[in-house]
């Protein structure tokens, strides 16, 4: 029994010092065994972290997310722009979140341009009734003016050199046009017509060149980079249909182009409502008044450059200048100006140079005005240059005679010094008050 004992102790003890010895293997055993129990370990995780990746992906149809999940949810929000009842792509999904990897910001610029395609290839089905997808054009009608006008597109209709816009919409117009007419008249008010002239010449000896007969609001668009030139020969008669652009409505000119308007016998632009100028460039020739308007004239913004015969600006109710850049000759009779307010005349901003018989000084100005009386009348062509504080402003050469010179400029302020050249004979500088300053050369 002892014996037995004795050899079952003797047994413990080498176990004990075997198991010892397994812990202390050399450093290059050890390094092999840790090296194998990570690689193992990171199998282990990946395996796991896909698996609960997938449980995570099942756990979302439960509604459970987590932190992570909701921001990366946010982003694809954010960065993936779907219609209703289309299927996002896989590809430009995968697309998106490799670009998100790679750049950071830049990365979200990618995928902003990516939303731009995707909406301007998918416009069409915005617009279009049944959601075809197909491309929405961008004018509603093109139109090649000619001896016979051709016509691609709908809400228009010709009659010999008479092109007619039935409807609301755009409507892009290019070509020459003797004899002709570009008409609206939609038929109802509440439409709204946009004209884009992208190099157009058209002339109507009898009757206007461009005549809006019925809209709510017309506008009429230089194509940026277009030269456009529109004439009509047409006599004055009463206070309809006369000019090279007629409207009995508001008339809106707006654009990045030129237009040139020659009246030979009447107004340049006419409108039984408004006439307002947002943007473009305007060359306007007239034996009347080169813009009239029974309601207002607003100028917002753009370049005009008005030789009126009679009136330059004259509105029956009110002129608005608050911007842009205006140089008007006008008034040869005594009775007529360059600038003719009926009513009120505000001006809170941009560039007015006038010089014709006599002018409507403005009820309201932000800055002062300057006008002044040359004291005698100057023949046409001859030359007026105006001085602020020295420095010349412009020289106009007015096509008719004048004795009445008007600015409105940003930079006029209490305190500062006027004076105008002549002919090159430059008048004493006089010294501007914060209100009226009216000048005379006398």
């Amino acid at each position: 029994m002892k014996y037995s004992r004795l050899l079952a102790a003797a047994a413990a003890v080498t176990m004990l010092f075997s198991g010892y010895s397994c812990g202390k293997d050399d450093n290059k055993a050890s390094s092999d065994v840790n090296d194998s129990t990570v690689s193992d370990s990171a199998e282990t995780t990946e395996k796991k972290s896909s698996k609960d990746s997938k449980s995570s992906k099942t756990d979302k149809k439960d509604g459970e997310k987590t932190t992570n999940e909701k921001k990366d949810e946010k982003s694809d929000k954010k960065t993936t722009t779907t219609k209703a009842g289309e299927k996002k792509s896989d590809t430009t999904t995968t697309a998106k979140k490799d670009s998100s990897d790679k750049g950071g910001n830049n990365s979200g610029g990618g995928s902003s341009n990516n939303n731009d395609n995707n909406n301007s290839s998918q416009g069409g089905s915005n617009n279009e009734s049944g959601g075809s997808g197909e491309e929405v054009k961008e004018y509603t009608a093109e139109i090649t003016l000619g001896g016979t006008p051709k016509v691609t597109g709908s809400n228009v209709k010709v009659d010999g050199g008479v092109v007619t816009i039935t409807a609301g919409g755009d409507y892009l117009f290019t070509g020459n046009m003797d004899n002709g007419q570009i008409r609206v008249n939609t038929g109802a008010s509440e439409d709204k017509v946009t004209v884009v002239l992208n190099g157009v010449n058209i002339s109507n000896p009898s009757a206007p060149a461009i005549f809006i007969e019925e809209a709510k609001r017309c506008t009429i668009k230089p194509k940026e980079g277009s030269v456009n030139y529109v004439s009509s020969d047409v006599a004055k008669k009463g206070v309809q249909d006369t000019g090279a652009i007629f409207s009995n409505d508001t008339v809106r000119l707006k654009g990045n182009g030129e237009l040139n308007v020659t009246a030979t016998a009447s107004h340049g632009i006419n409108a039984d409502d408004d006439v307002i100028i947002e943007s473009g460039t305007y060359n306007i020739d007239s034996r009347k008044s080169g813009i009239i308007a029974n309601d207002d004239i607003t100028i917002n913004e753009g370049r005009l450059n008005i030789k009126g015969g009679t009136n330059g600006l004259k509105s029956k109710g009110t002129i608005n200048i608050n911007g842009g850049y205006s140089v008007v000759s006008g008034g040869t009779k005594e009775e007529k100006s360059s600038i003719y307010a009926g009513s009120t005349f505000s001006y809170t901003g941009g560039y007015l140079y006038a010089a014709g018989n006599k002018v409507s000084v403005p009820t309201y100005s932000e800055t002062p005005y300057i006008v002044a009386d040359l004291g005698e009348t100057v023949g046409a062509g001859g030359s007026v240059e105006f001085f602020l504080n020295g420095n010349s402003m412009i020289t106009m050469n007015p096509h008719n005679d004048f004795r009445c010179v008007m600015m409105l400029a940003p930079e006029v302020s209490g305190g500062s010094s006027f004076a105008v050249s002549v002919n090159g004979n430059r008048s004493q500088d006089f010294s501007v008050s914060n209100e009226a300053n009216q000048f005379s050369l006398k």
